[in-house]
């Protein structure tokens, strides 16, 4: 399977200044599978080390000196290590924070080495107080797969290119077979593991084995990392989620997760969830101007899972109901849909918020700052298009343009542009630019 990410390590291994890498992501996203990938395709051999598996890590990470750690590494791995052409991978990293603290040793004293590093729960490890080398490293994130990589990894690479191209005149005949796509993506969601057996098999009940594993380990990750009671909290959290997004309202309770329940009996849990890259958390704005963060609430705010694929499997969503017809954009209140759009934007690294007044009188599901303009985004999953919040949004705001991601084809509007659900992972890219 191709991932959009493998351009970026490209450009990472070309760099003249390259520093270290660690690439962060969620567990289960493929960071360990795109880092072999990698390693395989470009490099003459690979020294590949699971920092939680390897009895002698501590022996490797005794002292910083570089050349004895390279010949250690060396050891323990069992492969030449040479400068420039062996690419040096430190698994699970989080699991023993002194390999952290190497790197910068390598980016100081030998630079000439290819490290590239991975953790599923570095986030966490970094928030209990693990030294991290400000400023000598590079970091990238992985993120479940996008729609694009989906149709990619479906083998149809002539529609993937047309969604990377924006070609909506070329799309828009193909609409149907697009939305087709899009339930199946509904469906099957951006982990790895799920899209291949989808691939490989079209068996949504394999898929959806897959997906419940994915979240019972999720869910043993809460208790081995965390005391009892704090685990407690992050799995009510968590459990809260699908239930909040299929409310017309989908603003964060803390009373929905357990009445009488105050901000501060969650806080931690939803800041581990996020540091976990379990979670998305999207904060209200008062107002549409840039930079959106000096306009931000931060008690007022939706969360959000990290694929659509398990949101539908925590829901226990029928395979009928997103698969066929249009039950996957109309039920649970557009839940999938938000949730889609979300996951597609948040690799791009742009500010998300929202916008809603305090009666629920008017909302616009989100509002992205781009290089060049802020885009107020209103995400329809039913027939029914209308947009009266984001039509009176824009006339409140005329300077500003708005976008529709519905399952209509790409039209022009002159105040909004209609673009197909499939088809926003190209446009926000567009305006990243």
């Amino acid at each position: 399977m191709e991932r959009l990410i493998y351009s970026d390590l490209l450009k990472w291994k070309d760099r003249s200044k390259r520093k270290p890498l660690i690439l962060n992501g969620a567990r289960q996203v493929g960071k360990t599978w795109i880092i072999r990938e990698f390693g395989r395709r470009e490099y003459a051999n690979m020294a590949y080390i699971n920092c939680e598996s390897t009895p002698l890590i501590e022996e490797v990470f005794r002292d910083f000196d570089t050349r004895r750690m390279v010949t250690a590494l060396s050891a323990v791995s069992g492969e030449s290590i040479a400068a420039g052409s062996t690419l040096i991978v430190l698994d699970e990293i989080q699991e023993y924070p002194r390999a952290l603290t190497a790197l910068k040793y390598f980016c100081e004293n030998a630079p000439e080495y290819h490290v590239i590093v991975a953790g599923s729960l570095l986030g966490i490890s970094l928030h209990q107080g693990v030294s991290f080398p400000v400023g000598k490293v590079d970091m990238m994130n992985l993120y479940p797969m996008t729609f694009t990589e989906f149709v990619m990894a479906m083998g149809k690479t002539q529609a993937a290119e047309m969604l990377q191209n924006c070609d909506f005149t070329s799309a828009s005949a193909l609409n149907d077979f697009f939305i087709e796509l899009l339930r199946q993506y509904y469906y099957v969601g951006g982990m790895p593991a799920a899209v291949k057996s989808f691939a490989e098999e079209g068996n949504p009940h394999e898929v959806r084995k897959i997906q419940k594993q994915i979240l019972a380990d999720y869910r043993k990750d809460f208790s081995k990392h965390v005391l009892r009671n704090e685990a407690e909290r992050i799995a009510m959290v968590w459990d809260a989620i699908p239930q909040q997004l299929a409310k017309e309202n989908k603003k964060f309770k803390y009373s929905d997760v357990k009445p009488g329940s105050r901000a501060s009996d969650y806080l931690l849990a939803i800041q581990w969830l996020l540091d976990a890259g379990l979670i998305y958390k999207v904060t209200r704005v008062s107002a549409p101007k840039m930079p959106l963060r000096f306009y931000e609430e931060p008690s007022v705010f939706k969360l959000y899972m990290n694929d659509v694929g398990l949101l539908g499997a925590q829901m226990d969503a029928p395979a009928k109901d997103v698969l066929l017809g249009d039950n996957a954009f109309s039920e649970y209140k557009g839940a999938f849909s938000e949730q889609y759009v979300l996951s597609q934007i948040v690799p791009s690294a742009l500010p998300i918020h929202y916008f809603s007044t305090n009666d629920s009188q008017m909302e616009v599901d989100f509002i992205v700052q781009a290089e060049q303009r802020i885009l107020p985004i209103e995400v329809k999953a039913e027939v029914n298009v209308h947009s009266k919040s984001l039509r009176t949004f824009i006339e409140k705001n005329p300077d500003l343009k708005g976008v529709r991601f519905s399952t209509l084809p790409y039209k022009d509007q002159d105040w909004m542009e209609n673009v197909p659900l499939y088809n926003v992972e190209k446009l926000i890219k567009d305006n990243n630019q």
